[in-house]
This record gives C-alpha cells, structure tokens and sequence, in this order.
C-alpha cells in the first residue's frame, strides 16, 4: 500500500474515533504539531580554465585570474567559486494518533503523519519529498503474556531502529522473566520512513534495489534479578534476486549489582560481512551528589550489501571516555566529559605523507539555578582529531514566568579548523526563544538567531555567511476525556442542550 494511501486510512480511523456518540468507553488521543522555520545555504559552485590561463600565485601556487586556487591535471584546471545564497522555508506538520475503546478488548490503533513542503520558491531544503509520508500507522492487541501489532512499525534495539510494513509478536512467560518476539514483512530504508525504492532515495541510482527488501527477525530476553540480557537477529534479503540484503545478531546486557552500580555491555556481529560490528561497555557509579560514569567502546560503521561503501573497507576505531557531573551546591551543576579515540591500521600505503590515526575530544558545563525562575548554563569544548577539528564555547540563560512561559538568551563562537580542506570557518551567533503553554494542550514556540559566519582562505575565494535564522512552532494535544470541556454541549433529539 503506498503511503498516501496508509495515511488516508489513518486519518479516517482518527475521524472515526471523534463522533462522540461511536462507543462509549472509546477514547483518543491526538498531537498535532507545526513548525516552520528559515535558513540560507551557500555551497560552493564548480568550474574550470585552461592551464594557460592560470597564474602564479602569492603563496606559490596556481590561480585563476581573478585569484582563486586552482588544481591543474592533464589538460584542464579545475576550482570552485562561492555559490548563490539559497534559502529554505520549510513548513512541516505532524499528526499523531492513539485510540482504544474499538469494540474489542485490548486493542488500539496508533497513527503518525507527516507533512513537509518548502515554502520557498527553489525547493533548497532537504526531506520535503515526498510531501506526505505515513510515518507509523499500526493495530495493537494485547491479550495476556501475548502482544500482537500489524502495520507499519518501527522497531528499536541494539541493532538500531528500524521500520518495516508488516507484523510483530511477543510473548511473555510469567514468573521466568523470559520473552521472546518475532517479526517480519517489507522493510524500510535505514533512517528514513521511505522505502528503499523511493525516487528520493536514489542518490546511486543503478545501485539502488529495484525491489523492497524482505525482513524477518527475532528478540530473546531475560531479566534474572538485577541482570537484563537481550539477543537480537535480523535479516533482509532483496526477493529479486534472493540475496541477502543484511544479516547480523547482537547481544546486550545490564546489571546493577548494587543499588549505586551501574554495568552495562553489548556487541554486534555482522554475519552477511563476516566481520564483528560495534561494542562497548561501561560502569556507572551513582552518588547523591556525583555521576561517574567510565567507558571503552569500538566502533565500526554498518553498510547494507547493495551500497558501495562496503568495498573501501573502513576500519573502526577504540575509544575511551569518561563523565563525571557532580552538584557541590544547591542549584549548581558542573559536568565533564573526555575522550581519546584511534583508528585500526587501514594497511594503506602513504610513504609521502604523515597521517594522523588518533585524537581527542572534550567539553565541560555548568549550569545555576539562583532561583526557581532562573536558570544559567554556560559550556566550552573542543576536538582535535583526523580530518577535522572544532572548539568553541557558548551560554544560555533562561527567565521562567509561572510554569507556563519561559524566554531565553543564548550566544556562542565556534571555530572550525579545517585539515583536508583549503579553508577554516569561525561562527559567532546570539539568540533568543520564547514558549508559552496554555492549559497543558497548547505549546507557542518562537526562535529567532543571528549568525555571522566567516570563511577564511588565502584567496579570492573567501566569503562571509551572515543571515538570521528563524523558527516557529505550534502544537496542540487533544483527548477524549480531557477536552470535553471545549466542546458545546451535545444537542439531543428534543433539540434541547
């Protein structure tokens, strides 16, 4: 079923549920959320001059007459410009559904719909096509130890979240701490509501799969005492040519020996790749006043078998991190973190060139309450490591009114030393936001900052980025039970109210 069609339904099942006189114990739930909001982009734009019309620059390179670096191969010298400032308007609403009360004990119905467009003229902002997406949209039974959904779902573990068209079950074993579950149908594509066949999707256009993956998999768990452990298996397999797509198991765990201690610990295998995922573990240490937290983890990214991006072999990496916040004082907080990271050996010659293959990331907060209607944060951090680096700073203050408004102030620098790339760029930005809520249905948000972003290059391709970004949001949150209130009374057959 295409997601239009998906979303109709949805919001058919919605209308259904608010004629008031459909069943008596039925109920609903309903989000509705907007936001709007304005940006600029500049990139850059590509072009090229003949090796002849290059000149010697003040550095000791190549330029184009006008002054900007250029690369010169065989017969043809290549550069880029500063590109055309593109703004972005986009417009996005969402609509989330629960309802119960169908007739059948144990059953309810959740939907979630998006829409986004581009208020803009040129279309310059991402994810607005296709305009209309069924983000969730699913029936749910319970009855019992068992739990049965159908639809479109999204499923969440340690192998990431994940959505697909089709059925889910688990059941639970009383008394043994023990559950199991199954799934399986269409998948979805990896972070994106859309299926893998979407014309906006197709970045690789002869490499992306024709048809929709297949997807099946299943979850153990069990929770003795203190202890939770949790296996996982998944499997895609594209039916055009029954190969698979992906294929992978996990194993995750928690433990809280004693009342202060936290461990916890987990890994992945990728089967389809035949080589080990990510892992980590770490031990969390909880005090009345202090959080200590230390971790080792690897990561090595995952890639379905259809990309390309699995033959340039990336390595992962080790780290090792530590976090410790601690509140000394009545409404003070400081927060630290660090951590030291480094690649595996790439078995990749570079006899020319020194490559870093480690480095090193940090940032430190605090933040006061002098009052309840205060609140003061302020943070720093910085990060030096292969390919890029950043450091910066930034602070917030808030100014509540009741518990129903709040407006803040906020500004910060970034600076964005760039190492493979021929310019660096520094931010510096102010803001302000305000929200207010009326009766804990209605949320106001509006948002508005200034940025003024330089990039600095040795020559005439430099710019400045300056603009001023703002952002607006609505939401309302409506019920059965709770907003009967706003509505006028029902008028009976008498046609007294």
């Amino acid at each position: 079923m295409r997601p239009v069609r998906w979303a109709t339904l949805g919001l058919a099942c919605g209308a259904l549920l608010l004629l008031p006189d459909a069943a008596t114990a039925q109920g609903y739930r309903i989000r509705i959320e907007t936001r709007v909001q304005s940006a600029a982009f500049r990139g850059v734009t590509p072009d090229s001059i003949l090796p002849s019309q290059a000149l010697a620059g003040p550095t000791g390179g190549l330029v184009t007459p006008d002054g900007i670096a250029v690369t010169c191969l065989s017969e043809i010298c290549r550069f880029f410009r500063p590109g055309p400032i593109q703004r972005g308007g986009p417009l996005v609403t969402r609509v989330d559904l629960l309802g119960w009360g169908l007739g059948i004990p144990g059953l309810t119905v959740r939907a979630s719909v998006r829409h986004a467009t581009d208020l803009a003229s040129n279309d310059v902002w991402p994810a607005v096509t296709p305009e209309l997406q069924l983000i969730e949209g699913l029936a749910e039974y319970v009855r019992g130890p068992l739990t049965v959904r159908g639809g479109r779902q999204v499923i969440d573990g340690r192998l990431g979240s994940y959505g697909f068209d089709g059925g889910w079950a688990v059941v639970r074993i009383p008394g043994t701490g023990l559950d199991a579950a199954i799934y399986g149908g269409w998948g979805l594509a990896r972070a994106t509501a859309l299926p893998v066949t979407s014309d906006a999707l197709n970045p690789l256009d002869d490499f992306q799969p024709r048809d929709r993956q297949i997807v099946a998999g299943a979850e153990v768990g069990w929770r003795p005492g203190f202890v939770d452990i949790r296996g996982e298996y998944r499997r895609e397999v594209d039916p055009a040519t029954d190969f698979f797509v992906s294929e992978r198991v996990a194993l995750s765990t928690s433990a809280r020996p004693l009342s202060r201690l936290i461990l916890t610990a987990g890994g992945e295998y990728d089967i389809a790749m035949g080589q080990s995922g990510s892992a980590e573990a770490s031990a969390t240490w909880v005090h009345d006043w202090a959080t200590v937290t230390a971790m080792v983890r690897r990561y090595r990214p995952f890639f379905d078998l259809w990309t390309i991006w699995g033959a340039f072999s990336p390595v992962p990496y080790h780290a090792y991190s530590a976090n410790l916040t601690v509140s000394p004082l009545p409404g003070v907080t400081l927060s630290g973190r660090g951590e030291r990271y480094a690649f595996e050996n790439a078995d990749a010659e570079t006899g020319l060139t020194d490559v870093q293959d480690d480095g090193w990331r940090w940032n430190a907060r605090a933040t006061w309450s002098p009052t309840t209607d205060w609140d003061l944060a302020g943070g720093i951090h910085a990060e030096l490591g292969p390919g890029a680096s950043s450091r910066g700073f930034d602070a917030r203050a808030t100014r509540r009114f009741g518990s129903g408004m709040h407006l803040s102030v906020e500004g910060g620098r970034l600076e964005r030393p760039l190492e493979f790339r021929f310019d660096e760029a520094t931010v510096y930005w102010v803001g302000a936001d305000a929200e207010a809520r009326l009766a804990d249905r209605w949320r106001f948000t509006v948002q508005v900052a200034r940025y003024n972003e330089s990039r600095d290059r040795p020559d005439a391709a430099a710019f400045d980025w300056n603009q001023v970004r703002l952002n607006a949001r609505i939401s309302v949150q409506l019920g059965s039970e709770t907003d009967r209130a706003w509505l006028p009374p029902r008028i009976g057959r008498g046609g007294r109210r």
